[in-house]
């Protein structure tokens, strides 16, 4: 009777927590919330790669070059054939599924045994409540997201030994992105260490440690390098540290001091940086961090995580913003809830569960009130309704994009790009090249123009006398070439 209860709210669970998913990615999508970095180049990609060709990055790149210079991401291979059904909602689908995914592997993972099967429900909810999900569906498809959720299938097939299976899951989670095998190493490690008095387990994490290395570096330093035009990584973005991965290494070694301090202060002098890494320290310490200390295997999961984000050029890194905190979610829901299951007063176990579950809601809750960064809080705040609107008519913009032949060539303002991505060729606008019709509203932001220069740009392209205004309403225009 016990065990059918627990399988009714789990199902009661992902049924929840799958309708919320689905109310802020979906329907941000729906109202042009979603953009062409990174879903309408992703979707771009997914029709390039069911018709068996290469994508080759022009939807934001004036030189074609290979997509997977960018990113070597396979996942989009695996999911072209998804774009048949579910069109450019696909990688949304896609990012829930995983998403609930591996809330149920955390919960297959806890009840494998009796000691912590009554905290498989407790982690599971702390999973689907941790802040780093929502910050992710907020903002379009993204890839490692796929694999970070992944993460807790591995943990339970190493559990039970089976390795095959667990093979596969790692090789899934590796092919993700080149980041992620790198992240992936440490994950090994620590479960080498978790597992050190099995040798079978741990001789088998140990060469899995060895084989994400091996792989990270040969993505990074030769295949990505191969179908690049420029034969180099592009998103080594880590200048605090050296000009390369082999001087960032050095840095670290020689400057460890330093070094760790660059995790707590804004190393790049922009004001906007400021706090951005206390609200992340906070945020993280909230969830429930401190309980890892008891098993630090876990906190050396992290490492690659802390040391991708706190050492960025880029400031909008290290916050909780976007994609860029996903990974702490499996770490934090298993490592966490088994240093709870370890605790020998019973009522002390249950106590800390639900503290700790409350306190990854009130961690997600506090992200959709107020962040340090600026962020669009409608694309978030699924409880508003501000959420569900914009200020023109959406539903007459569809009927508009609607209009463009399938076989044109487009170049698009960012927001409506997704929507019309399931095509060979089309531009993020300002990116004109060969288009056929060009889209854009003043009703969005300008990005990547600011005000003026987007103002001018379209200003220019109505007057000339080589495009028509075929439609232009509420701050919504469409252009076609003449003659086309």
């Amino acid at each position: 009777m016990k065990s059918k209860s627990i399988n009714k709210y789990l199902v009661l669970i992902i049924v929840f927590f799958g309708v919320l998913y689905a109310l802020i990615s979906f329907v941000n999508h729906y109202y042009f919330r979603t953009y062409a970095l990174d879903l309408g180049a992703y979707t771009n990609a997914l029709y390039d790669y069911i018709h068996f060709q290469w994508n080759d990055s022009t939807v934001f790149k004036m030189v074609k070059e290979n997509l997977l210079a960018d990113h070597f991401d396979l996942y989009l291979m695996l999911f072209s054939p998804l774009s048949l059904i579910f069109k450019t909602y696909t990688l949304l689908f896609v990012q829930i599924f995983f998403i609930l995914l591996g809330g149920y592997g955390v919960y297959r993972f806890f009840m494998l045994s009796e000691k912590t099967s009554g905290l498989a429900l407790f982690a599971t909810l702390y999973f689907y409540l941790f802040f780093g999900v929502y910050a992710a569906l907020s903002y379009d498809y993204h890839s490692n997201v796929v694999a970070a959720v992944t993460l807790p299938w591995f943990f339970y097939f190493i559990k039970k030994k089976d390795l095959l299976r667990a093979s596969v899951v790692f090789l899934f989670i590796l092919i993700s992105k080149e980041n992620i095998s790198l992240w992936m190493a440490f994950v090994s490690l620590g479960l080498a260490f978790e597992y050190r008095k099995e040798p079978q387990l741990r001789n088998y994490l140990l060469m899995a440690f060895a084989f994400s290395v091996i792989y990270f570096i040969t993505v990074i330093s030769v295949v990505m390098p191969w179908f690049s035009n420029s034969d180099a990584y592009p998103h080594f973005n880590y200048s605090v540290l050296g000009s390369n991965g082999g001087a960032a290494m050095l840095h670290l070694i020689q400057h460890p001091v330093e070094s760790f301090k660059i995790l707590f202060i804004n190393h790049t002098g922009s004001v906007h940086g400021n706090y951005v890494k206390l609200e992340l320290h906070l945020l993280v310490l909230l969830s429930g961090l401190p309980f890892l200390l008891y098993k630090p295997q876990y906190l050396l999961m992290l490492v690659p995580i802390y040391f991708q984000k706190m050492f960025h050029d880029n400031y909008l890194m290290w916050g909780i913003g976007g994609q860029y905190s996903i990974e702490f979610a499996p770490v934090l829901s298993i490592g966490i809830f088994l240093v709870i299951s370890e605790f020998k007063n019973r009522k002390l176990v249950k106590f800390s569960a639900i503290l700790v579950a409350l306190a990854a809601m009130f961690c997600t809750l506090r992200t959709m009130d107020r962040t340090v960064l600026f962020t669009n809080k409608s694309k978030i705040r699924f409880y508003q309704a501000s959420h569900y609107s914009r200020d023109y008519g959406v539903q007459k913009v569809y009927q508009q994009l609607s209009n463009i032949p399938d076989s044109a060539v487009v170049s698009v303002q960012s927001p409506f790009l997704p929507h019309l991505s399931l095509r060979n060729n089309i531009y993020q606008f300002p990116m004109i090249k060969d288009a056929q019709y060009i889209i854009y509203s003043k009703m969005e932001e300008p990005y990547p123009l600011d005000s003026t220069l987007f103002k001018q740009k379209t200003a220019s392209l109505e007057k000339s006398k080589q495009w028509a205004v075929i439609y232009k309403q509420d701050g919504f225009t469409i252009l076609k070439k003449q003659g086309k």
